[in-house]
């Protein structure tokens, strides 16, 4: 079983340097300005709850060839086996083209989850440590750049992977704080 899900559109947007202090020691005042570039990125992602193990891929959009071309590469990383993808209902996933394509890859099965229900599919929470791990207070300029920190992040999140569980954890069993010996 892999969820899987697409995250984005991650932006590149750079900000101009801090400015500085004048010689006669006040600060300089500048407005705000950033500039957006006109690339969005898409980052489609999968995660084997299994064993915690993510394959993350970036995309320049969010459509059904880019969609089958992630289908692609959780097939070539899971060669034995069905595969079941627990997705939403966007259009790519459930497309002529991609049930096309699907037809062509029999291995892969298709479980979407209800609508308003994403908490069910357990990528949202990867997105969670994902987005800390790799977007939180970065400036990018260009979309390989957001692909070489996409790369990095999974990678490292994939080095400490543990099983996830769908479900709050049991709460730890309290130990006594003193133990009583009565004499009698």
């Amino acid at each position: 079983m892999i969820c899987a899900d697409e995250l984005g559109p991650v932006i590149p947007r750079t900000f101009p340097p801090a400015p500085a202090w004048s010689p006669g020691g006040t600060r300089i005042k500048a407005e705000l300005d950033y500039s957006r570039g006109p690339e969005k990125t898409w980052v489609y992602g999968g995660l084997r709850p299994v064993d915690g193990q993510a394959l993350t891929m970036t995309a320049s959009s969010r459509n059904s060839v880019f969609y089958q071309q992630f289908l692609q590469q959780i097939e070539d990383a899971n060669p034995n086996g069905e595969i079941w993808i627990v997705t939403d209902n966007l259009s790519s996933h459930n497309s002529v083209s991609t049930r096309t394509w699907l037809e062509d890859h029999p291995r892969i099965h298709h479980a979407f989850i209800p609508v308003g229900a994403c908490w069910l599919n357990l990528q949202e929470g990867w997105w969670r440590i994902f987005r800390k791990a790799a977007l939180a207070g970065q400036s990018f300029a260009n979309p390989d750049d957001i692909a070489y920190a996409t790369a990095l992040a999974t990678s490292q999140l994939n080095s400490r992977a543990k099983p996830w569980i769908w479900g709050r954890p049991t709460p730890p069993t309290r130990q006594l704080r003193r133990r009583y010996t009565y004499i009698v």
